[in-house]
């Protein structure tokens, strides 16, 4: 499954933790949520969103459900400085830390 638009290029991760795990991107240069929220155009994060409603839709995740996941930073697990956002679904999803 690959995905395209105008903004963004969807496709499924090389280790998938769920059932279905696909990434969303966009197509511009940002490191972070806050440098594409930041920096990205109107038109840009409209495109996104809409690419990653598309997505979810198109792979039968809104019902009964999915995870999106954003990481920024080392922290965080974030493994590629590109801005990227993990639909993860296709099973039951258990807690994302433990405490």
């Amino acid at each position: 499954m690959r995905v395209e638009n105008e903004w963004a290029l969807a496709f499924h991760d090389i280790g998938p933790k769920a059932p279905v795990h696909v990434l969303v991107i966009p197509k511009g240069p940002y490191v972070s949520f806050v440098d594409f929220s930041a920096r990205a155009s109107d038109d840009e994060i409209t495109g996104f969103t809409r690419a990653v409603g598309h997505v979810a839709t198109s792979l039968g995740l809104n019902e009964p459900g999915y995870r999106l996941i954003g990481n920024v930073g080392p922290d965080s697990g974030q493994e590629v400085p590109h801005f990227h956002v993990h639909l993860l679904g296709g099973r039951l999803l258990g807690a994302l830390v433990s405490p």
